[in-house]
Order: C-alpha cells, then structure tokens, then sequence
C-alpha cells in the first residue's frame, strides 16, 4: 500500500492508522498546490479530485476520502481494535463518530484555512467550532478515547482535525477534557512516529 499525504493535513489521520495497525506501507508527498507527487507525477492521475488522503492498494486501485480509508486499514489488522467488528453497533458508533468529525469539524475549519475568507466570518466559523468541542469535550468525560478506554480510528482522525487549532490561535482550555486528549494522544508512540516522518516533530 501507498498513502499520499501532505504533511499536517486530514492525511495525517490514516497515516497514524496505519502505524498503529502495524501495516506495511510507502509514503508518498504530495503538492496540493501544485497537483505534483514528490517523484514529480501528476497527482490528479492518482486522485481526480485533487485533495489527500489517497491510499493505493497492492492492486492498484485507489480508495479516497480518510474515513473510508482508515476503516479499510483498520479492517486489515482487526486485532489492533482500530474499529469495532462490521455488523456490530460499536461499528456504527465509530461511523457516526467519524461523520462527525468530518462534517461538523474538520469541515468547520476549511474558512481558517482560506485567504479570501473575510475576518467577520472566520469569527464566526471559530465560534461554531467552539461548540462542536464543547460536545466533544462531554464525549470525552470519564473516557481516555472516544469510545472509552480502547483508541481507534476516530481517535485518530479527531487528534489530525484538532491539531490544526495551533495554527489559528485557538486555545483549548475551555475544554479540558479536549485538551488533555490531545496531549494523551500526541504521546502514543506510533502518533510521534507518523508526526516525525511527516516532519511535524523534531
């Protein structure tokens, strides 16, 4: 297998997935600026849509978008306990966890990310964050993780998402429960590993 990544982006989330199932995989850079891989391909070949994560299988189709992405991982070391078992409620509680992430947060952020947004909206856009982590911060209560004292997939994809709070100035004291899972996360082994090859951490 082969994950496209960008260093710090939604891409960091299957990255640490697959260090924490134990695959084997290759790593391959990608410009989103300019649509280039690091060996100078054209990325747009690989993804049509242009954005990472994009993960190539051993034979050769690509499967895009993070939550699909890191269940397929997840699902090819089921005894890493990355995701609850298909057909089970855990399974549809992890979905719905990651839905969430991905529209309620890591879409939440896409005006921060943006130049052209005017600053009234970003003001806006970090308020409705606020209150997405403020539901988190409850979820979290009494928990180590998302789903109790297991990490998984969600975990994962929540720490990626949240992380990007650094660039824009975004304090999670408020939340405490937030707060303290991201430095429990940041500390896992395999989440300094994936940081570290992306370059995130010296």
């Amino acid at each position: 297998m082969k994950l496209y990544y960008t260093p710090g982006a939604c891409s960091l989330s299957p990255h640490i997935v697959l260090r924490e199932a134990g695959l084997t995989f290759d790593l391959e850079k990608v410009d989103l600026g300019t649509k280039k891989t690091q060996d100078g391909g054209d990325y747009l070949k690989i993804n049509p849509k242009g954005q990472v994560p994009a993960l190539k299988l051993d034979d050769g189709s690509v499967l895009t978008e993070g939550p699909a992405i890191v269940q397929y991982i997840a699902d090819k070391n089921p005894g890493s306990g990355l995701a609850p078992a298909n057909g089970s409620i855990g399974r549809y509680r992890l979905q719905e966890l990651l839905n969430f992430i991905s529209t309620e947060i890591h879409k939440g952020f896409s005006p921060l990310f943006k130049p052209n947004t005017p600053d009234a909206y970003k003001a806006i856009a970090k308020e409705n964050l606020a209150a997405r982590f403020a539901l988190v911060d409850a979820q979290l209560s009494g928990k180590q993780y998302l789903m109790g004292d297991k990490f998984t997939a969600a975990d994962a994809y929540l720490f990626t998402v949240v992380n990007w709070t650094r660039f824009h100035k975004i304090d999670l004291a408020p939340w405490p429960n937030l707060k303290a899972f991201m430095e429990r996360v940041k500390a896992r082994p395999k989440v300094q590993e994936a940081m570290k090859a992306e370059g995130l951490l010296k």
